[in-house]
């Protein structure tokens, strides 16, 4: 007993049906956490090798803030036209192009210096260097977070979109102890020639494989297909032959949209948190608690160790607080217990005299961060689908204009009041973030 779907594949869901869905939709997710942990080491090796470029070209705290902070500064630039380039051209095309462009830009910082000799000073090379990278970068979580929502169907939403967010925690983890061992046997240069080789890999494997929406790729059955469109969705998936493009008319409802203004809000101040982890970590640990790099380079790995598992179990808790509590408040719920915990670790451990207590519970604190930040990313999908990579964009330029003044704003508070007092900012940030979530409504769309 077969029955046709408007896609004009065979419906399995008969009590008849025999044959088992495929998995692709899991290929795809796997493949998203590769191009999302391949980004994530273009920011950290900075991070790293951040101590041994201060100290050979001597910039002291807040020149070295913003060479940090440049890449955000690129990244906030141009999430909006990424995510948008990404609903009208494609994730497939688009995405790899964004990790071939990161790639390039993120080996050329080895040699960055000498590209500005002559009209711009070492610092100044290196900022329009990482800003250039922030910049290419800006489309991949917009139009990863695109993927997810054409791929992973409202029940596996939440903790498909955790799992591929895992990539990030997988590299955060090796990706420390690997640039400072490269750093310290063959120089911090090689760490971002290397980093970028891995990068153009990653993006022919892409392009290779994935597709655009699961009715272009041969290896999906109709069954998988069932799994990923519900009823409700299926005109939201369009065919091949219909060109995505957000018209001002779709724009002018995402912006009046509460939601997403809060969800962008939230993001700013989550990511202005979290980005601590990702810039000023190792050298804090380093300079302030007098950790030797080796050890401060395995510190800084935890957290991303961490969230390797806290993120898909908070996907999971949100899929299941959404069944049982409805779709809004399953959602606030499990944001809100991540944004407390974050917050409370991270005052905590600012005021901690045991350095290595300090940095579990710092630790703990960026990673109930990440976990609570994954659930922004599934409120994208369930706002709208069609243009969620246009929604993602917006979302993510301003947390990524939080991800830019975090390494300037922190590096200014530390230096004039001290680290304790930077790290108790950055947990008033994280709880505002949290507060925002009284204001989003994820079960209202935008369509």
């Amino acid at each position: 007993m077969e029955s046709t779907s408007t896609n004009g594949r065979v419906s399995l869901q008969s009590p008849y049906a025999t044959v088992a869905p495929t998995h692709v939709r899991w290929n795809i997710v796997a493949m998203l956490a590769l191009v999302t942990g391949i980004t994530y080491i273009d920011r950290l090796n900075l991070q790293v090798a951040g101590k041994y470029i201060q100290d050979e070209y001597k910039f002291d705290t807040q020149t070295m803030g913003w060479v940090l902070g440049a890449f955000g500064l690129g990244y906030a630039t141009f999430h909006v036209l990424g995510g948008w380039l990404g609903d009208r051209f494609g994730a497939r095309r688009v995405l790899a192009l964004t990790v071939l462009w990161s790639s390039v830009f993120t080996a050329l910082t080895a040699v960055a210096p000498s590209l500005g000799a002559g009209w711009l000073s070492a610092a100044w090379s290196f900022v329009v260097v990482r800003f250039l990278l922030g910049s290419g970068e800006a489309a991949a979580f917009p139009v990863c977070n695109k993927t997810a929502s054409y791929w992973l169907g409202q029940k596996e939403r939440a903790f498909g979109t955790s799992l591929f967010l895992t990539g990030v925690g997988v590299t955060g983890t090796i990706a420390p102890v690997s640039i400072n061992w490269i750093s310290k046997n063959w120089g911090w240069r090689m760490s971002f020639v290397i980093s970028g080789v891995l990068g153009v890999a990653v993006s022919a494997a892409w392009y290779a494989y994935v597709r655009n929406r699961p009715r272009e790729h041969r290896g999906v059955n109709a069954a998988e297909l069932d799994l990923i469109l519900s009823p409700g969705e299926k005109e939201a998936n369009p065919g091949p032959d219909k060109k995505a493009g957000i018209t001002l008319s779709a724009w002018g409802k995402i912006l009046r949209s509460r939601s997403v203004r809060a969800l962008m809000f939230s993001h700013f101040c989550l990511v202005y948190a979290v980005n601590i982890f990702f810039s000023w970590f190792f050298i804090y640990l380093v300079r302030e608690r007098g950790l030797a790099a080796s050890r401060a380079s395995m510190w800084i790995s935890v957290p991303f160790l961490a969230s390797i598992f806290m993120i898909p179990f908070w996907g999971w808790l949100t899929d299941r607080g959404s069944e049982k509590f409805g779709k809004r408040s399953g959602r606030q719920y499990v944001v809100w217990v991540g944004v407390g915990c974050s917050a409370i670790f991270l005052v905590v451990g600012a005021h901690t005299a045991n350095n290595t207590l300090a940095a579990l519970q710092l630790a703990a604190a960026a990673a109930f961060n990440l976990a609570a930040s994954a659930i922004l990313w599934t409120a994208c999908g369930d706002i709208t689908r069609e243009f969620a990579g246009s929604v993602s964009g917006a979302m993510t330029t301003f947390g990524s204009l939080g991800g830019w003044i975090s390494p300037v704003v922190t590096a200014r508070v530390a230096t004039r009041f001290g680290w304790p007092y930077a790290l108790d900012f950055a947990a008033l940030m994280t709880v505002i973030g949290g507060l925002a979530w009284f204001i989003i409504d994820v079960s209202q769309t935008v369509e």
